[in-house]
């Protein structure tokens, strides 16, 4: 296990523009940190910093307090997973996985001993003998894990290893990828630009837009309390109103109060609330944070509606699992829950 710390990492391909500019990050002992971001965003840059592809414009990039700004990557004992496997066509399971540890000029005995500890683990002992062309997407990633991790390496780096899967076995393969790295404890860094994935499977989160890391934090965190716009659409947000303080109160646009636990210091801000964490009330309904809205759009759900409604400050989205069905046209009004208000 490892820890690894990037400090002022600047990145430029052209040496004009920078990819990466200042990015700080640290990975502790035996965690999993997912780089999150849209294409273009810095995640796979960052990770070739890692690994050593890239030699940084500035900066240093350490492990275990050894600086590792300049050693190559055939120095570096990192495991490497990326989204095309590159498994050797012409190499069986067994041989494919075993083929880092060849290079490493290891025995036979104890070349023996390792591929099959780690085939085990990653549940592929059966197909040992198998060539790549004939396992299926989800196995042939599970070589190329296995043999990433059998040489034992420092640090694990993913980098998007489940976009070529279909849906369900990218579901399967997010379980084995967290349940491998937990019983070995290896310290990992995974690049994905899917949050779901994102979140099923890291201890930590960066988010990344632009080169810069927008927010940092547990998945928990990240999902209910983004700190900026960015990265509340990124996640799923869909709702957002202008507030703007008026004696010490946030209002929108129509003079609308609305309540918050902490208004912060801010005269003018952007709320957020997933369209969930919103409820359709009746038209005598008397509390706090209640908005109007016209039904334009109305979509079914399978075990709700959602209605997108427009109202004086614009459009807000809504999901209904209550039965009672809303016209195009139909008024409603809508309660904004306190506790799931985020101010970004």
């Amino acid at each position: 296990m490892a820890e690894v710390r990037l400090e002022n990492i600047t990145v430029s391909y052209d040496g004009k523009n920078n990819v990466l500019e200042g990015l700080n990050l640290k990975v502790n002992e035996g965690e999993l940190l997912a780089l999150l971001g849209p294409s273009g965003c810095g995640k796979t840059t960052t990770l070739r910093v890692i690994a050593g592809f890239i030699d940084p414009k500035d900066g240093h990039m350490y492990c275990d307090d050894r600086d590792f700004t300049r050693i190559p990557v055939h120095k570096r004992n990192f495991g490497l997973v990326f989204q095309s496997y590159a498994l050797f066509p012409h190499l069986n399971v067994y041989e494919n996985v075993a083929f880092g540890l060849k290079l490493r000029k290891m025995d036979k005995v104890t070349i023996e001993k390792k591929v099959t500890e780690i085939l085990k683990v990653c549940d592929l002992t059966e197909f040992k003998d198998r060539l790549p062309k004939n396992l299926s997407g989800g196995q042939r990633q599970r070589v190329a894990l296995a043999r990433a991790l059998v040489i034992e390496p420092e640090l694990l780096l993913l980098d998007e290893p489940l976009s070529n899967l279909d849906a369900k076995l990218r579901l399967n393969m997010r379980v084995e990828i967290k349940r491998i790295q937990k019983k070995l404890g290896i310290t990992t860094v995974f690049v994905t630009h899917d949050q779901e994935e994102c979140f099923s499977i890291s201890d930590k989160v960066a988010v990344m837009n632009g080169g810069v890391i927008e927010q940092f934090g547990t998945p928990e965190e990240i999902y209910t309390r983004p700190k900026t716009e960015f990265v509340a659409r990124f996640i799923g947000f869909e709702n957002f109103i202008k507030l703007h303080k008026v004696d010490g109160v946030l209002e929108c646009a129509d003079g609308t109060k609305i309540s918050v636990d902490d208004s912060g210091d801010k005269d003018e801000c952007l709320l957020t609330i997933r369209p969930d964490d919103i409820k359709i009330v009746a038209d005598d309904y008397k509390g706090e944070n209640v908005l109007c809205g016209e039904v334009v759009v109305r979509t079914y759900l399978g075990k709700s509606y959602q209605y997108e409604t427009m109202t004086p400050f614009g459009k807000v989205v809504v999901n209904d699992a209550s039965g009672t069905l809303y016209n195009t046209g139909d008024k409603i009004r809508m309660v904004l829950d306190k506790a799931k208000i985020v101010l970004v």
